[in-house]
């Protein structure tokens, strides 16, 4: 097929590829021109209120390179003599992240690493000149290029949308590219690697994966692999030896679908090594020891078997880069991309834990929901719900509460724990230190890949089919345990243990995204269809004196809002006694401790927070239900702006007023600053509100409150000053429109 402009191609890529001829890749020449670009943007691409350029695949004026560039990125790729990524830049800062050509991939078959592509002959691994990509050889023991196919982004499940949620495009518009290799020994005769590029419209990221294909006819084993092998500028030079951690890393954060044992893409990253690069002797190094290689693989597996005919799909790596040292705009950026390759983590609902399951207890909590305008009730830990019963009349029972709150517009959801349980000897993790139970990240946790664990999943699915759930909040598993069985049905032995339990969890969350189930779970699975991990807390402090908790909920919620938008992280409210405390922990009875109740409410509301409501009930009398009325609808008043972004002001401590400031340019509210004041007496001063992110440049329109509106100058930095008055252990908000009505 011709396709005369690639103007065209964006609208028929999905319906008709193209496929590429590795001898003399005739279509290249299709492809629009690579454009020309200065190395400074007009503006800044992070007040943009949508993507000034959209993305797409170039090509060279002589044809042998191809790039996929959206005007934040751009990553180029040879073609000839075989595949190799020839230059990573930053176009916002003209900058080259890019010293030297390494494989595309390495996957390990049958105990023998490959590499697939790349390009020989460089002569000095600290820079790639501009002409030498046209001296480089291929590597004849590599897989070579032999097709390439133009491709849009993929949509790795269905996002069903049943809430509350942004508008995001799902898949995320964007472009990409799929370059076939082909072995060409004896050994690997009849392989293939198909190495996809993804890049997306308005975020300064690309994602990577993998799949593998047995057109042989034999069986191969798949040992390991890696999906990505960057030879990176290095983030700093330093000739004396460190530790690890104090390197300042390139200005690349990786997050992937391969990320658990952690609510945050640092803790629960499993794929991406920052590695030192012994080929790389110009260094300044004395022991080469700079962090400037990255490499994308497992840390143990996936040691799976292809039969002929099959094939093994890797996980995704997306790598984001940053334009600055700055922790805000390094956590806008990635805010960003959350929000761009994972969207239903913008789903937001007001959510009651119920502690009964009762039908009375429970219908009285959908009645006050109901109510108050909450949006959702789970069955809470300890409420005695059984998500893993399937008798007929239990089943009916759940249904009918929930075909109760439905019918008053509440969703419902239940928690369920799969690990820090023992099941049997037989179903239980077995550490492979010792070859017994236990061992495991949690002490005793049965394995996903068990008869238990795998029957677990079904009765799960059938428990949420059955009742008409909309959420499972879901405690486990953790596929950072590794299994020694050799027993279980789901996996041969420890190697591949960690790899087919994280198939099975990341196939559970997208059987529940895909039939609008809600994802609460204590890991970073957001890739996978998760929608909530914990937005940073220790539990037991909820057992603390209230009036410590509202300080470290607050210092919560800006730690953990750096790099999780407000939607992505839950907090907790103790309605009743929690890890013990007490009465002075607790907020039962409600009338007694409204102050207090109040003070929880605009702590996670005023963040655009969503908590875990524990309790019997949301109120006691008619001034409770006044008090979480009037919270509830001053949040869906200014729900859009209260979701988006936290510009971080000043950290709760106890001594002095805090503040953040919530920011969107593309909002007609452009920000909506709230702030608390912690002491017993009424505070009044001058503030200088940061007000860059929100795209004002000249005048802001400021309204305290409700009250009407006064224009405000903004200095040079965009910073307002503006006089605030709040009350004694309470707080206030401010409200920023632009200038122009």
């Amino acid at each position: 097929m011709t396709i005369p402009t690639f103007s065209r191609c964006v609208f028929l890529l999905a319906i008709y590829p193209i496929v590429i001829q590795a001898e003399t890749f005739p279509s290249v020449a299709e492809l629009p021109m690579a454009p020309t670009r200065s190395l400074a943007r007009e503006r800044d691409w992070l007040l943009e209120t949508k993507p000034a350029e959209s993305a797409a695949v170039h090509r060279s004026t002589d044809g042998n390179e191809i790039s996929l560039d959206n005007g934040l990125v751009r990553r180029t790729l040879r073609l000839k003599p075989n595949g190799a990524t020839v230059a990573f830049d930053d176009l916002r800062t003209g900058s080259s992240l890019l010293r030297a050509v390494r494989p595309e991939a390495l996957v390990t078959i049958n105990g023998k690493e490959w590499k697939i592509g790349g390009l020989l002959g460089q002569k000095d691994q600290g820079y790639l000149a501009a002409d030498e990509a046209d001296r480089l050889v291929a590597d004849p023991a590599s897989f070579q290029l032999a097709s390439i196919t133009l491709a849009s982004p993929l949509k790795p499940f269905d996002w069903k949308r049943t809430r509350h949620a942004s508008l995001n495009a799902w898949p995320p518009r964007g472009a990409g590219v799929v370059m076939e290799y082909a072995g060409t020994s004896q050994e690997v005769d009849g392989i293939r690697v198909l190495v996809r590029y993804e890049i997306y419209d308005g975020i300064p990221a690309m994602a990577k994966s993998l799949e593998i294909r047995n057109d042989s006819n034999r069986p191969i084993m798949i040992d390991s692999l890696a999906v990505e092998v960057l030879a990176a500028v290095e983030g700093e030079s330093a000739v004396d030896s460190r530790d690890p951690g104090q390197w300042r890393r390139p200005p690349i954060d990786v997050i992937s679908d391969y990320m658990f044992h952690g609510m945050d893409q640092d803790t629960a990253n499993r794929a991406a090594h920052w590695l030192a690069d012994p080929e790389f002797t110009t260094q300044v190094s004395y022991e080469l020891r700079t962090p400037c290689l990255l490499v994308c693989r497992p840390p143990i597996g996936p040691a799976q078997t292809l039969a002929p005919g099959e094939s093994l799909k890797s996980f995704r790596v997306i790598l984001i880069v940053q334009d600055s040292t700055e922790q805000e705009r390094r956590g806008l950026t990635l805010r960003r991309t959350w929000r761009t390759v994972a969207p239903w983590v913008t789903e937001n609902p007001l959510m009651m834990h119920v502690r009964h399951s009762g039908r009375d207890r429970f219908r009285l909590a959908v009645d006050q929901c109901a109510e108050v305008g909450f949006e959702m009730i789970i069955y809470t830990f300890g409420s005695g719900l059984e998500m893993e019963r399937s008798d007929p009349s239990y089943l009916q029972k759940i249904k009918e509460d929930v075909d109760y709150a439905h019918a008053k517009g509440i969703q419902v959801g239940g928690y369920s724990l799969f690990s820090s349980r023992k099941i049997s000897d037989t179903d239980d993790v077995i550490d492979p230190s010792t070859g017994k139970p236990g061992g495991t990240i949690f002490g005793n946790a049965p394995c996903l890949g068990s008869v238990w664990g795998q029957n677990y999943q079904k009765q799960i699915r059938a428990f949420i089919e059955a009742t008409g759930f909309d959420l499972l909040e879901h405690d486990g598993p953790y596929p950072g345990d590794l299994c020694a069985s050799t027993q279980h049905p789901g996996h041969r032995g420890t190697a591949d243990s960690q790899w087919t339990q994280w198939q099975a969890s990341r196939d559970l969350y997208a059987w529940c995204r895909e039939h609008g189930v809600y994802v609460n779970q204590p890991d970073c699975y957001f890739l996978c269809g998760g929608s909530k991990t914990g937005m940073g807390y220790r539990e037991t402090n909820w057992s603390l004196p209230r009036a410590q908790q509202f300080i470290h909920a607050r210092q919560n919620i800006y730690d953990g809002t750096w790099n999780k938008t407000p939607t992505m992280g839950w907090m907790f409210v103790p309605l009743t006694e929690y890890h013990g405390g007490g009465k002075e922990a607790t907020l039962e009875p409600l009338r007694q401790h409204l102050q207090d109740y109040e003070r929880h409410l605009t702590n996670c509301l005023g963040a655009g927070v969503q908590a875990c409501y524990r309790g019997p009930r949301l109120f006691d009398a008619d001034e409770t239900k006044a008090l979480v009325a009037k919270w509830v609808t001053w949040f869906k008043k200014y729900r859009a702006i209260l979701e988006s972004d936290i510009i971080h002001g000043r950290r709760a401590d106890g001594r002095d007023i805090d503040y953040i400031i919530h920011a969107n340019p593309s909002l007609r509210e452009r920000a909506l600053a709230v702030i608390y004041n912690p002491l017993s007496t009424p505070v009044t001063r001058k503030m200088k509100l940061p007000l860059y992110y929100t795209g004002l440049s000249e005048v802001a329109r400021i309204r305290v409150e409700e009250g009407p509106g006064q224009s405000f100058p903004l200095d040079r930095q965009s910073n307002a000053t503006i006089d605030v008055s709040v009350p004694a252990m309470g707080m206030t908000w401010l409200v920023v429109e632009s200038n122009e009505e």
